[in-house]
């Protein structure tokens, strides 16, 4: 039996807690007002965010309230957003397409030789022993996006893309030990023609918003995810794919990628968030799908309940003439 953790708002503005079980209503937890607050309270007391669930029994209409991401800080500051690349078996295939010059003939892309040394050393018997994964820096929480709201693109980027798969959220705890909280449905969105124009522009095609679906998800993240991923114009689907994760899909364990973020001390700050993105193999970029502002993006798998939509949006960016002081 599955067991979420959602965080709303109501017409008030008071905030809470939900748990959301196999039964499908979502249950208020008493005095919960952040998921935040309720970790702390955890490690506090020693226990689980499932047995502080667990006298969850007020219903909660989630058509009624506004449902919020799953995780957030108070300062925006101390929440993290990251992620690793080439994690997925078959996620190579679509980035060495994007990769490949005309004249490297049968010679490996970069991004190919580093999905064939995760296959060979991303899965250690022994926690640290792996090879390290593609990593990346995506922004702090004020780039994470509610379900339901607009993905914001910056007007000087070249696409605005959906990449889907699960992040993994964490708290730093105060002796610096990382904690995992859960998982969460995600959509790490990102600029595809800026990157593919030059591999060493990946940083900035992440700089992006991403979007958490409303649920995290508690307890360990079953070996196979099956989900679906679509794209909607204009109320219509115009493209839709499924997408394979989970452990059994990729080509580097869990326990390898969170190794190689936390084995940086500056991510083991006490009372950071961290939200982590595992990687996808499934994108409308490769499938030659060119996106346009008011496209809906609608993510969904098992074992979560609720799936992430979210639209493109627009914002202009007005950049400051730097001067001396």
């Amino acid at each position: 039996m599955s067991l979420s953790l959602l965080q709303y708002s109501d017409a008030a503005g008071q905030r809470g807690v939900a748990a959301l079980r196999d039964d499908g209503v979502a249950r208020a937890v008493p005095g919960a007002r952040s998921v935040l607050a309720l970790a702390q309270r955890a490690l506090r007391e020693g226990c689980t965010l499932a047995q502080l669930a667990s006298d969850a029994h007020t219903p909660v209409d989630l058509t009624r309230v506004s449902v919020l991401a799953p995780i957030d800080h108070p300062d925006p500051a101390h929440l993290l957003l990251t992620g690793t690349g080439l994690t997925h078996l078959g996620s190579a295939a679509g980035r060495d397409k994007m990769h490949r010059a005309e004249a490297a003939g049968e010679q490996l892309t970069d991004s190919m030789k580093m999905f064939l040394m995760g296959v060979k050393e991303g899965k250690p018997a022994v926690p640290g022993k792996g090879v390290q994964p593609e990593w990346f820096y995506k922004g702090d929480g004020s780039c994470l996006v509610a379900p339901g709201a607009e993905l914001p693109s910056p007007d000087f980027a070249l696409d605005a893309g959906e990449e889907p798969e699960i992040a993994g959220i964490y708290l730093i705890a105060d002796d610096g030990q990382p904690v995992r909280l859960g998982y969460a449905l995600a959509n790490e969105f990102s600029d595809h023609v800026t990157e593919r124009h030059n591999y060493l522009w990946l940083a900035h095609s992440k700089l992006r918003p991403a979007a958490l679906g409303p649920e995290l998800l508690l307890g360990e993240l079953t070996a196979k995810v099956e989900g679906m991923s679509r794209m909607l114009r204009d109320g219509q689907v115009i493209w839709e794919k499924p997408f394979h994760t989970g452990e059994g899909n990729m080509s580097h364990s869990l326990a390898n990628l969170e190794h190689h973020h936390f084995k940086y001390a500056l991510f083991r700050r006490p009372g950071d968030l961290h939200v982590h993105f595992f990687g996808t193999a499934t994108l409308s970029f490769v499938d030659e799908v060119r996106t346009r502002e008011g496209d809906e993006f609608e993510i969904s798998a098992k074992p979560f309940h609720l799936p992430l939509r979210n639209r493109i949006g627009r914002r202009t960016n007005t950049v400051p003439v730097v001067r001396a002081l």
